[in-house]
């Protein structure tokens, strides 16, 4: 036994450690803890009483595994509107549909898509007073004791119209406010889109977690199906036009047929065989359009995403935070932390505790 306190004992000097001094000063100096420690558990109190409450809603989607080859056009476009370089197939050029998942929380983050956020109708659970999200944001937000007391509230003043290309400071902060409440994560190996949203309201962040999946869907759809759609309204036109000169012309034969129903001069057999002739052209051009738009129709579908909705949003019951009890401890903890330091340093204690470390 004596052979270990002297092993111990060695040891200590060997490591400039002494922990009966350490706890002979910290002993000595109990004041600076009373006094410390629970100051610092009234501020760690009154800095978790000034966090206002706030809950998540979150949504999961899963899109189609595989993305269609016509969809290029689509997806090109949006990569190069929201800045992110499409990567390029080695062999024919073509943009690949693979980096889809990835530009998802680029989507939600870009101002396009934020600013059509502020649009969105919401509003309280027992209440009707709907209205839209940024002014939700602007006027409706609670806040801490402390923000009440060292002054009033002035964002209740008009709001300024909104524009994307050019937004107004209070814009901007009521933009960065929307990136911190709405996440979307993707995972690379699955594929599985979540959507998270915070707020102060339950009812609100499901009901905005709901209206950004469906706003986001859209968004994707649309950009997906651009090329299919853009080739689907000129093929209509086309028809439309074919379907014009067909008409025209049979009106034409019909109304040359009866008016010499009964003359066999050779010249009026010419030109109702030409005007026959011009009518078959017609009707094939006619004939062959229909096709074309069911073709591009069909087209439409085939480039349109399918999601999947894993969970829904649903209005949460416990509220995510703050973790006031976690706060407190915090505090307390740093608090002891800084009465140790502050004993040993009146106690010349200090350079043993750095051994320690």
């Amino acid at each position: 036994m004596n052979e270990n306190i002297k092993n111990i004992e060695s040891v200590e000097e060997e490591n400039g450690i002494d922990f009966g001094a350490i706890w002979l000063a910290i002993k000595k100096q109990w004041k600076i803890y009373a006094i410390v420690v629970p100051t610092f558990m009234v501020l760690g109190v009154a800095y978790s009483l000034n966090k206002v409450n706030y809950y998540t809603s979150k949504v999961m989607l899963a899109p189609e595994a595989n993305a269609s080859s016509g969809t290029g056009g689509g997806l090109a476009s949006l990569a190069r509107r929201f800045g992110v370089g499409a990567s390029r197939s080695a062999n024919n050029g073509q943009d690949v549909d693979a980096i889809v998942p990835d530009l998802y929380p680029d989507l939600i983050n870009s101002v396009d898509f934020k600013t059509k956020l502020f649009e969105v109708t919401v509003h309280h659970r027992h209440r009707k007073d709907y209205m839209p999200y940024y002014n939700y944001l602007l006027r409706y937000q609670k806040r801490g004791w402390f923000s009440k007391m060292i002054g009033k509230r002035t964002d209740t003043l008009r709001i300024d119209p909104i524009n994307p290309f050019e937004l107004t400071k209070r814009q901007t902060a009521i933009a960065q406010r929307i990136n911190r409440n709405v996440v979307c994560d993707v995972d690379k190996k699955t594929g599985v889109i979540t959507i998270t949203v915070t707020d102060q309201d339950p009812y609100i962040s499901a009901c905005m977690a709901d209206s950004v999946k469906s706003r986001l869907q859209k968004f994707i759809t649309d950009y997906r199906t651009e090329k299919a759609r853009r080739d689907l309204a000129y093929q209509t036109k086309l028809f439309k036009e074919a379907k014009a000169k067909y008409v025209a012309v049979r009106k034409k034969y019909i109304d040359y047929s009866d008016a010499n129903q009964e003359i066999v001069l050779e010249s009026v057999r010419s030109k109702l065989e030409d005007l026959e002739n011009d009518m078959q052209l017609k009707y094939n051009s006619y004939t062959a359009l229909v096709a074309a738009v069911e073709n591009a129709q069909a087209k439409v579908q085939e480039v349109t995403p399918a999601f999947t909705t894993l969970q829904s949003a649903t209005v949460p019951v416990r509220k995510s935070g703050p973790g006031r009890s976690k706060i407190c401890l915090v505090f307390i903890f740093v608090g002891g932390l800084i009465s140790t330091f502050a004993a040993l340093w009146r106690e010349n204690q200090i350079k043993s505790l750095f051994g320690i470390f």
